[in-house]
């Protein structure tokens, strides 16, 4: 598993970004049915479009640190 992380997130930052993505799907997922009581169709459609957004955020900041730090 160690390995297999290695290998996603050596190639770039897109790799972390991704695993970040699914994760936090699932997680918004899970807590917006449990403390809203939202439909699975709704929830659903929440996580996804949350994540989604978070995610390209958090590549740009990757990408600025990564960018900042180089000179």
């Amino acid at each position: 598993m160690k390995s297999l992380f290695k290998k996603i997130t050596s190639i770039n930052n897109l790799g972390v970004t991704i695993i970040y993505t699914l994760g936090h799907l699932i997680i918004a997922s899970a807590c917006n049915i449990i403390i809203t009581g939202a439909s699975l169709n709704l929830a659903t459609l929440d996580a996804i479009v949350e994540p989604l957004i978070n995610g390209i955020w958090f590549y740009t900041l990757q990408k600025w640190y990564t960018n900042y730090y180089k000179k």
